[in-house]
């Protein structure tokens, strides 16, 4: 995969708060109104929701433990699903904050952004995302999207790029998350950016033991994955390179209500991402997925390890 070098200016870009943009449409999980921005406090605690994929999970967890560490107070609503309800769910009030992808929630918010480096869509983000919402410094972590095929495949087609699979238009079955289905970095941007045509799309899970269970039954021929996920080498799978770019940079950056961004949440995940490391997080995802650990106690360990916390 094309992997971006890291800015020096890191936590630079991002310490602006977020421009209003477009609000209409928004919702809560209980389907009441959307609350307005006021001046930041975490006072009363802040409630943390993560997407329905193990890292993600891992981060939430990650969050609450530095943000306890710092005095405030926080409740973990783990699994809540993707993008498509959490984004709601910030805005209406049911969640504060969340731990979100530079690239992939650029992609969400502002689908026509040509930004790809990380400071650039930093500041595309700063602009797009809806009013009372803003996006922290972004970390050193990054998980990108990435489209795989087995070994065994990858020999039979001569597949090595994501261009490669043109070659096999209209024969080969891809499978993910359903939402891959009609997002840029999935079936959309395959077909616009390199021409890419599939036999079926799957809907199975994010990453995740269905779609990865498919690929090695030879069910799906091509499988979303992210590179952080380890049973990528396990497996001796090939990771199709990306030679347009389709793929964004995707550091892991906090997305919080502006309600809630003050300083000592700002300083805790600020911190949490001057430590966390691409390999780190591969090896947090490893001991929930193969050594069946709770993410809490992972992102724990992690925490205390790293002296994040006592």
């Amino acid at each position: 995969m094309n992997r971006r070098a890291l800015l020096g200016g890191l936590f630079a870009a991002a310490s602006v708060p977020a421009l209003a943009a477009c609000s209409s449409g928004i919702t809560s999980l209980q389907g009441e109104g959307t609350v307005g921005a006021g001046p930041g406090s975490s006072k009363d605690g802040i409630t943390i929701g993560t997407a329905n994929f193990t890292e993600n999970q891992v981060l939430g967890y990650l969050y609450a433990a530095v943000l306890e560490a710092a005095g405030v107070k926080t409740t973990v609503r783990p699994n809540l699903g993707t993008r498509e309800i959490l984004i709601p769910a910030l805005k209406g009030g049911d969640i504060d904050l969340l731990p979100e992808y530079q690239g992939a929630l650029l992609h969400y918010v502002a689908p026509k952004s040509k930004a790809t480096e990380e400071g650039e869509m930093q500041n595309a983000l700063t602009v797009a995302l809806p009013a009372g919402l803003q996006v922290l410094p972004y970390g050193m972590a990054e998980d990108s999207d990435a489209f795989v095929v087995t070994r065994e495949t990858a020999k039979k087609y001569g597949l090595t790029s994501l261009a490669d699979l043109t070659k096999q238009n209209g024969k080969l079955v891809i499978g993910a998350a359903a939402e891959v289905k009609t997002r840029e970095v999935g079936v959309v941007g395959l077909k616009d950016v390199y021409g890419v045509e599939f036999k079926e799309f799957k809907s199975l899970d994010s990453s995740g033991p269905l779609v990865k269970g498919a690929l090695k039954k030879g069910d799906v021929d091509v499988a979303n994955l992210f590179t952080t996920d380890t049973d990528i080498q396990a497996n001796d799978w090939v990771v199709l390179t990306d030679p347009k770019n389709l793929i964004p940079g995707q550091h892991v950056v906090p997305l919080i209500a502006d309600r809630k961004a003050d300083a000592p949440v700002r300083k805790a995940l600020a911190e949490l991402g001057n430590v966390l490391t691409t390999k780190d997080l591969t090896e947090l995802n490893r001991q929930v997925d193969k050594d069946k650990k709770d993410p809490e106690d992972v992102a724990n360990a992690y925490a205390k390890r790293h002296g994040l916390t006592k």
